[in-house]
């Protein structure tokens, strides 16, 4: 025996099978040690674990140039080169990973609407689910903080700003007419159904810099990657109805909607201000196809709608009502791709083209129009390391206005304009560690119209000071080109310009979320013109500024009261402006400085039905009464609107829905007209700017037919 161990000891020795002692200590960024990281050399079954002082001791029988690796639990696997034979004993930092969901987020002026968000205020559903909002994307956004309720346009106003500083973003592209049609006063609605998203991201500023030609906001619905299944979705509905399908293949999937409204019945049962004399009738179909591909994923994304409704419209400059005809026609098409070109680069790009065309009987006028806008994007992301990621990347917009009004017995006149505007933008986002992280961007675009390029640095910070709390602050400079209102008159105006500052405070624990946002806005260079309309011989500068500022809150907690999910927001906006025909810096019409919102929604299991509730407050709006002496010095009475909605699970696939609005019937005045010229009694008569109808109800059945026969449209509700 003895001789053979000898021969044993004699064979490793001679085939270099000698064992190296490691050693080393392993601790955090703080100098902690780390208890119970692995480490092993890669390749070979060598390793250890560390000690509660974080030392280990391992022996390997490897030689020359190996690979050493450490890994622990929420921290950075860290991999190094050594070689054996020089080896020496030292002490290794593990850093924490900034991937897990409980590192911090830049959150400051952004909320999202997304299942796997870390900072999601609102969930997909919530959009339909919202009583009020009638499947309407903006009438659900209109009760977080930030934004006002307009109610004679029904467009999206935030933070002092009015509709068209806010743009719309369809996977990452831009939508360049994202309303239905519409006359003045009447209010309008999103031309997008929220059944075809599944991701919402609103921003109430401070947004990135792969964003711009925005003053206050950017709002970016994303469209559904992959569908669960294979379903059809039928709707009945009291204003008309609906039909949806979606086919999954194995790599690839399509999903289409369609549908008719017709205003015609409804307003024969409920009584109406308007006089209508042909009522709403819309056509409208939207349809996603998707292809997976082995790095990447293909959607294509595609929307028709087409409009008309004659109404009579009373004018207080005008004794006997004027007839209103419209006829509005709209198309949106959007390719996108996103997918990697290698393990560390990623490609986003995509093409959007949007055609709206409108025609206009104004009594016997005859005012047409059409836009044509194009966007090409091209984005790329690069992870340099695991803290620090890159975008950078380029947009090409182009738009084609064209306008022409045609007077009684009078001759046409032709007016509009052509802008291409090409945008560069690049942005890092930095991990110091799970508790500090920030986005440094920058932006510059240059307009054909304005020989200026514009310089747009953004800057974003968050600190997690415990658990669930964390600060954001954020900084940026935005730049928009005029309204088109403006531009198809004349096409020398600068660039309008925002200063945004905010700092938000988030906790976020256990299905309970508040969120408080102190924000100030500075606006320079707002066009401002002669006359009481912009018009084509009006004088128009790039005089004009304001501010914004005020505090936001809100709080969502679907954990407390079991079934009962409900959220609760608050705004105060302090904001002047001179800007338009303004004679000095006052508070805009628009702007009401309170506003609060409380939306409910309560699972009644004995029911199967799901009861919702919306209350909704603003203060008093300013508006201008010519028969006084100061400018904007009186407000309208506060705005009240209570809505409820009940959504009834006849059988597991069929649902029967019932919504009303303003329940309480309240008479709300969003403004007032007045005469352009006074009366014989040198006083200027007015007319007020209420709703169509105090209230408005709807009733629906929907039906999904789906393999599984458990899918529902409860979630969609």
């Amino acid at each position: 025996m003895k001789t053979v161990l000898q021969l044993l000891v004699c064979f490793t020795s001679l085939f270099g099978f000698s064992q190296t002692q490691i050693t080393g200590a392993v601790q955090d960024e703080f100098g902690q040690p780390i208890y119970g990281a692995n480490i092993f050399i890669k390749g070979t079954y060598d390793g250890g674990i560390s000690d509660e002082k974080g030392n280990f001791k391992f022996e390997t029988t490897a030689s020359g140039a190996q690979i050493l690796q450490i890994s622990f639990l929420s921290y950075e696997t860290l991999i190094l080169k050594i070689t054996i034979e020089n080896y020496q004993p030292k002490k290794y930092i593990l850093k924490e990973n900034v991937n897990t969901l409980d590192a911090v987020v830049v959150s400051a002026g952004t909320f999202k609407a997304g299942d796997n968000s870390k900072t999601t205020a609102l969930k997909p559903l919530d959009i339909v689910t919202t009583a009020g909002s009638v499947g309407n994307i903006i009438g659900a956004l209109e009760t977080l903080p930030g934004t006002q309720t307009v109610g004679e346009s029904g467009r999206l106003f935030v933070r002092g700003g009015e509709s068209d500083e806010t743009q719309t973003f369809v996977d990452g592209i831009r939508v360049a007419q994202p309303y239905g049609a519409t006359a003045n006063n009447l209010p309008t609605r999103s031309r997008f159904s929220p059944f075809l998203f599944d991701g919402v991201t609103f921003s109430t500023g401070g947004y990135s810099a792969e964003y711009g030609n925005a003053l206050s906001s950017v709002l970016l619905l994303n469209t559904i990657n992959e569908p669960v299944q294979s379903q059809t979705d039928i709707s009945i509905m009291s204003l008309g109805v609906g039909l949806g399908n979606t086919q999954k293949w194995e790599k690839s999937s399509l999903t289409f909607n369609t549908g008719y409204i017709n205003f015609a019945p409804y307003q024969v049962l409920v009584p109406q201000k308007i006089d209508w004399n042909k009522p709403v009738q819309a056509y409208s179909g939207e349809s996603v196809y998707r292809r997976k591909f082995k790095n990447g994923l293909l959607k294509v994304y595609g929307a028709l709608d087409y409009t008309t409704f004659d109404i009579n419209q009373k004018d207080v400059n005008f004794d006997a009502k004027r007839s209103i005809a419209i006829q509005n026609k709209n198309f949106y098409l959007n390719t996108s791709y996103k997918g990697y070109l290698n393990d560390n680069l990623q490609l986003q790009t995509g093409f959007g083209f949007g055609y709206g065309q409108n025609e206009l009987n104004l009594a016997n006028d005859l005012l047409q129009n059409n836009e044509r806008a194009l966007h090409y994007k091209l984005k790329f992301r690069q992870t340099i390391t695991n803290r620090i990621k890159l975008n950078f990347g380029g947009d090409f917009f182009h738009t084609n206005f064209d306008e022409n009004f045609t007077p009684a017995a009078s001759n046409r006149f032709d007016y509009g304009y052509q802008n291409n505007m090409t945008a560069l933008f690049s942005e890092a986002e930095i991990f110091f560690s799970k508790k500090v992280a920030m986005n440094v961007g920058l932006r510059s675009s240059k307009s054909n119209l304005i020989s200026d390029y514009t310089l747009e640095p953004r800057v974003s910070f968050a600190y997690k000071v415990a658990e669930n709390s964390q600060f954001s602050m954020a900084y940026g400079n935005f730049n928009q080109t005029a309204n088109q209102d403006y531009l198809k008159f004349n096409t020398h105006l600068d660039y309008e310009k925002t200063q945004h500052y905010i700092f938000n405070y988030m906790y976020n624990k256990d299905k309970r979320m508040l969120r408080a946002e102190a924000y100030y806005k500075r606006y320079a260079d707002l066009v401002k013109y002669d006359g009481n309309l912009a018009t084509y011989d009006s004088n128009y500068n790039n005089n004009g500024y304001g501010y914004a500022k005020g505090i936001d809150l809100f709080w969502r907690d679907n954990k407390t009261i079991k079934n009962l999910d409900y959220w609760i927001s608050y705004s105060y906006i302090d904001s002047e402006r001179d800007y338009k025909n303004y004679s000095k810096e006052v508070t805009p019409s628009f702007i009401a400085n309170h506003n609060f919102s409380v939306v409910t929604k309560y699972w009644v299991d004995q029911l199967k039905s799901q009861i919702s509730a919306t209350y909704t407050f603003n203060s008093g709006r300013p508006y201008n009464n010519p028969n006084s002496a100061d400018f904007m010095n009186e407000k309208t009475k506060s705005f009240n609107n209570l809505s409820l909605s009940w959504a009834y699970l006849v059988s597991q696939q069929k649902i029967l829905f019932f919504s009303v609005t303003n329940v309480l019937n309240a008479s709300n005045v969003f403004g007032y007209q007045y005469a352009n010229t006074p009366d014989g009694n040198g006083q200027f008569q007015r007319q007020a700017v209420t709703q169509p109808a105090n209230q408005f109800f709807f009733v629906g059945f929907f039906w999904t037919i789906s393999d599984n026969k458990k899918t529902n449209n409860l979630n969609n509700l």
